[in-house]
């Protein structure tokens, strides 16, 4: 194995590495959005109780559908930290 062989498989584990890290900077959003979310619907529902059913199932949507960001970001990361390495071995020999 030479110098250049040992560099770039490095060089593709960092890019894996940096890549996961970057890819679970992702939950973040969805969290903030989330509370946002709660946040809002409590202020809704102490302002109109009547309204309780409409406001929670339209929550509860919303947060299902934010959460998925998240889940892809983590997904992501993991692929890039245990499946892509592998990959990227086989192809640098």
């Amino acid at each position: 194995m030479n110098d250049y062989t040992l560099l770039a498989k490095g060089i593709a584990l960092a890019g894996c590495a940096i890549g996961a890290g970057l890819a679970v900077i992702a939950g973040i959003g969805p969290g903030i959005g989330e509370g946002n979310c709660a946040a809002r619907a409590c202020e809704i529902i102490g302002r109109q109780p009547e309204s309780k059913g409409d406001v929670t199932s339209t929550m509860i949507l919303g947060i299902a559908l934010s959460e998925t960001t998240g889940i892809y970001g983590f997904v992501t990361a993991l692929l890039l930290l245990f499946f892509a390495p592998g990959q990227f071995m086989k192809f640098l020999g």
